[in-house]
């Protein structure tokens, strides 16, 4: 007869696949446009950005720390590298590059203002949630960027059928588990976030490491902002508003835990998809955006409830 602890171990192993594949079932009866292949690329589609969010916040998370600014970020990034982006202009590279590059700007002003200002990250980060907006705004005088190219918006399209926002996902994912698997940041970032004290005493440069964890974390934001830009074939200096809420609540319902040291980037990415799956599931059935907004509360409510009350598995 197995134990409450084994029982717990297992669900905290397989329960979030589990949940996902029962959700997908009660989908596909409850409505039968769900499990064609329409949707589901539309779903793959759609969850791609805050994927991308996910995964750059994961590695935040790890360090015990904590990013929101992510939804300003993707919105700066998006109207800059629009800016750049219009019809003959530059080669599509110099768009992207920007974009990117701007949002690792804005990780590594966060990893400074907490590692070396020694500002809470809640403090630090929501200050850029802010400055971020107001510098996309100005950027864009307060107008969407429009009038792009057309190699830039084919990012946000498909190849072979497949959308390539959901492959940029999916290399970026791959990439970031390698690190965290094989190399020695990975170990870092487990370290940093476990214990503090520890990691210091050990020669690791927790410093160094927190801010590499948000200038990564930055530069995905800015790569989801360049995507997104890409994909609505406009730079709105409005958009991405409550992004980070959603990237949070995928990384902790993934798994990864809230007080740092534990996390996986698979686990992360189920997240991810139960999310928007539960999103595309709510649209299908006309579910008003209101009750919507209730429901995703009430997911991020219970993803925190859990990681507080998850067993160890040590």
């Amino acid at each position: 007869m197995p134990t409450r602890t084994a029982i717990t171990r297992f669900l905290g192993t397989w329960g979030l696949a589990i949940a996902l594949l029962l959700i997908c079932v009660a989908l596909s009866f409850a409505h039968p446009g769900f499990l064609t292949v329409t949707n589901l690329l539309n779903v793959a589609r759609q969850i791609s950005i805050n994927g991308i969010l996910a995964v750059g916040v994961t590695l935040v998370l790890l360090t015990g720390g904590v990013d929101l600014s992510l939804g300003s970020v993707v919105a700066l990034a998006g109207v800059v590298a629009a800016t750049m982006a219009h019809p003959g202009d530059h080669p599509v590279i110099v768009p992207v590059a920007l974009g990117i590059a701007t949002g690792a700007m804005c990780g590594a002003a966060n990893g400074a203002m907490v590692t070396r200002g020694l500002i809470p990250p809640f403090i630090a980060t929501l200050g850029m949630m802010t400055a971020a907006r107001g510098l996309a705004l100005v950027i864009s005088e307060g107008r969407p960027v429009s009038n792009l190219s057309a190699e830039f918006t084919r990012l946000g399209g498909d190849v072979a059928g497949v959308p390539i926002p959901a492959i940029i996902l999916a290399v970026t994912a791959a990439v970031t588990a390698l690190i965290l698997k094989n190399l020695r940041l990975g170990r870092h970032l487990y370290a940093v976030g476990g214990n503090p004290e520890a990691a210091r005493a050990a020669g690791i440069r927790v410093g160094g490491v927190r801010m590499i964890a948000y200038t990564a974390c930055g530069a995905m934001a800015g790569m989801a902002g360049v995507v997104l830009a890409a994909r609505i074939t406009t730079g709105q200096p409005n958009a991405g508003v409550g992004y980070e809420l959603d990237a949070i609540a995928a990384v902790v319902i993934g798994g990864t835990s809230l007080s740092g040291g534990v996390g996986t980037i698979g686990g992360t990415i189920l997240g991810a998809v139960l999310v928007g799956v539960i999103n595309n599931g709510l649209d299908l059935m006309n579910v008003s955006s209101y009750y919507q907004a209730i429901i995703k509360g009430v997911i991020i409510v219970a993803a925190v409830w859990l990681d507080r009350n998850r067993i160890p598995s040590t």
